[in-house]
């Protein structure tokens, strides 16, 4: 039978051999403590039994461990049996521990150019944020057009012949 302390021996083991990185081990590490907190004799003995009966030893973990969240629970149940599948895998005979080809995660930048260059090229105007108040003094017009569309105008009351020449060119500008 396999041990339950023969886990920690087994990380150690993957951890030296390049197959766990430092901070992957630790986190295993920590599975194992909380879990076996909970353990009984027998499945202190047997990695089996602690396989076989998980669903009622996570109850048992959560019932203990209530000021952590469940969601941390439930990644420790499974760098638990993360563990206990690679120790079935590997560690029960420690010349297949060479065979073990380790999956390599790609870490993905949290800001590439793409993302920099749209966020310069974002340009909020100040017409985008329009108080009631100074709604009062407008009208707005609302037109429908062709295929479906809407177009939405809020226009001063009172306009000079130059601000009503700019609305006329910018709308002139739109023509295809």
């Amino acid at each position: 039978m396999d041990n339950f302390n023969n886990l920690y021996d087994f990380i150690d083991l993957a951890k030296s051999n390049r197959k766990y990185p430092q901070n992957t081990a630790n986190n295993l590490k920590s599975a194992l403590k909380i879990f076996e907190k909970e353990l009984n004799t027998y499945e202190l003995k047997s990695i089996s039994m602690v396989q076989d009966s998980i669903e009622e030893i996570f109850k048992s973990v959560v019932v203990a461990n209530k000021h952590k969240s469940i969601l941390s629970l439930n990644t420790y149940k499974a760098r638990l049996l993360k563990v206990i599948e690679d120790y079935k895998r590997y560690g029960t005979n420690p010349s297949k521990i060479h065979g073990w080809v380790v999956k390599t995660r790609k870490s993905t930048p949290l800001l590439n150019k793409k993302d920099k260059t749209d966020k310069e090229n974002i340009n909020l105007s100040n017409d985008i944020y329009s108080p009631v108040e100074n709604l009062l003094n407008c009208h707005k017009l609302d037109l429908s057009l062709e295929g479906g569309k809407r177009a939405t105008a809020i226009i001063p009351k009172e306009l000079t012949k130059k601000d009503l020449k700019t609305i006329k060119d910018v709308i002139n500008s739109l023509v295809k």
